[in-house]
């Protein structure tokens, strides 16, 4: 189980490690012509995610962990593989099919099996620290590959895709060496009566359905801002700057994972989600109304509470989690977070159309008070 744990963080370094992050949606454009056609792309791949997340959790816990990490390898390499070939719009679909069935067979599950592997060694107490630790590899992994992914792409856009293919085939190759959790048992019954229980867990937990529903907003309109968030910058920083911004992002997220769980230990969960969703709200509000060109770095900071702030809600969820549906309850809110991306990002779109970039990201902050009103009802329940 110590080994499942260090693979993991080498998993999750490979699995972001790709070289296209700053550049793909001009990549889909170029071949596309078009930005609406691109930004489909983007559409296909969350809703792809999240129309197979519920399945893919089911499976995770009546087939195994291991099986679903290394089935989200293959169908990631293939994605990858699809994205490179490029040569049309409907190879670029097939790839953005497989990378949403990828992120499905990850959701849920990959946490799960660290959960699962603590158990195991008795350390389940410790998941945030763990989690916040194997996390951080994935911002560490889009940092140093945005950077040498912007050189290249100075050379050749196909060279970035293709050099991304190996990262994904290393991963095929680490999920052969994971060990099934003992701590795993699935049960006899069927899906169909597996999914119920699961929803009835959510629905009898009043926390629970306060956190998934916290969680499934947070994602579904944070997520979209972030991929829209290029737009704004472009309006204020020369186009070759907009990759210094996501590095600044997934530099502060790296170090935010990283010490997650020193800080979740000082300060409690609840108390860190809220301190997140109230200054992260006046720094994009202050960004926003007065735009300059510091703007784009003041917003990158906020980056710096974002892993914690990941780690404390999928750690206070898990608590509520059972070993049984452990996967299955996680995909189902990832299938809520994913379903509200999808239509939150058409609606970013259209605001955008109607007034500005900056406009449509500043109306958006309003949609994330009802975060703050959730998370003082939890912080209130947990005192009782």
């Amino acid at each position: 189980m110590e080994r499942n744990i260090k693979l993991l963080a080498l998993f999750n370094f490979f699995t972001d490690f790709n070289f296209y992050s700053a550049i793909l949606i001009l990549y889909f454009a170029k071949i596309t012509g078009s930005y609406t056609l691109a930004m489909s792309l983007y559409s296909v791949a969350m809703v792809s995610s999240a129309i197979f997340e519920i399945p893919t959790g089911i499976f995770s816990d009546k087939i195994g962990r291991k099986k679903t990490i290394t089935l989200g390898a293959i169908f990631a390499l293939s994605s990858v593989v699809f994205y490179a070939i490029g040569i049309s719009y409907w190879f670029l679909f097939i790839g953005a099919l497989f990378e949403g069935l990828s992120r499905a067979f990850y959701s849920g599950n990959n946490n799960a099996f660290l959960h699962d592997s603590l158990s195991e060694l008795k350390k389940s107490d410790s998941y945030d620290h763990y989690l916040g630790k194997v996390s951080a590899m994935f911002q560490v992994a889009l940092t140093i590959g945005t950077v040498i992914g912007s050189v290249i792409a100075y050379f050749s856009f196909a060279w970035v895709m293709w050099l991304s293919v190996i990262p994904q085939g290393v991963c095929v190759i680490i999920s052969l060496f994971f060990l099934e959790p003992r701590k795993h048992t699935g049960k006899s019954t069927n899906i169909y009566a597996h999914l119920t229980d699961s929803l009835r867990v959510i629905w009898k937990n009043e926390k629970l359905r306060l956190l998934s529903l916290e969680d499934i907003i947070s994602f579904g309109v944070g997520e979209s801002a972030f991929q829209f968030k290029s737009a704004f910058i472009a309006t204020l920083w020369p186009t070759w700057a907009i990759g210094i911004a996501k590095t600044l992002s997934f530099a502060g997220g790296g170090v935010s994972f990283w010490y997650a769980g020193k800080l979740i230990k000082k300060f409690g969960a609840i108390n860190v989600m809220l301190f997140d969703a109230c200054i992260n709200r006046v720094i994009n509000f202050v960004s926003l109304l007065f735009p300059t060109i510091a703007s784009p770095a003041l917003m990158s900071s906020t980056s710096f509470l974002y892993g914690v702030t990941v780690v404390a809600s999928n750690s206070l969820m898990q608590k509520e989690f059972t070993d049984t549906e452990r996967a299955t309850l996680a995909s189902i809110v990832s299938f809520g977070g994913n379903s509200v991306f999808g239509i939150f990002s058409i609606l970013l779109g259209l605001l955008a159309d109607r007034f500005s970039p900056g406009g449509a990201l500043l109306i958006t902050q309003v949609f994330y008070f009802p975060t703050i009103v959730i998370l003082l009802k939890i912080k209130k329940l947990a005192s009782i």
